[in-house]
C-alpha cells in the first residue's frame, strides 16, 4: 500500500470493515435459520467471525444500518458468548428472537431504496 494515497487507504479500510460486517450478519442469519445448527457451532463460528472483525481497525461508520449492525454484533456477543453460556434449549429459543432482529436490521438497510420520492413512476 505504499503506492496509494491516504484517501485511497482509507477507503480501502472502510470497504474492508463493511464487508466483514455483512459477512458476519449473513454468516449468523444461516446459522439462525438452520435447524442443525447448535450453540458449540453458534459459538465457535461466531467467535471466529467476531475475531475478524477485531482484527481490522475500527471505522467511523456514517450509515444508519452499518452503526446499528455493528452495535448489534457487539451486543449480541457479550449477550451469548462472554457473559454466559447457553444450554439447549436456550439457543432454540434465541434463534428465532435473533432471526427477527437480523431481519429488523434487513428492513433498515433495505428503506433506503424506497425513500425518494421524485424518483418514484406513477404508476396511475
Amino acid at each position: 500500500m505504499k503506492n496509494f494515497s491516504p484517501k485511497q487507504q482509507e477507503k480501502y479500510k472502510r470497504q474492508k470493515y463493511i464487508r466483514a460486517l455483512s459477512k458476519s450478519t449473513k454468516n449468523l442469519f444461516k446459522l439462525f435459520r438452520s435447524q442443525e445448527s447448535s450453540y458449540e457451532c453458534y459459538k465457535k463460528r461466531f467467535s471466529k467471525l467476531k475475531e475478524d472483525i477485531d482484527n481490522l481497525e475500527k471505522i467511523h461508520l456514517n450509515s444508519e444500518y452499518l452503526r446499528a449492525v455493528d452495535t448489534y454484533l457487539e451486543q449480541l456477543y457479550k449477550k451469548t458468548i462472554q457473559e454466559q453460556t447457553l444450554t439447549e434449549q436456550q439457543f432454540q429459543e434465541l434463534k428465532s428472537i435473533e432471526l427477527s432482529n437480523l431481519n429488523r436490521l434487513q428492513k433498515l438497510k433495505n428503506q433506503k431504496k424506497y425513500s425518494k420520492e421524485k424518483y418514484r413512476k406513477d404508476i396511475f
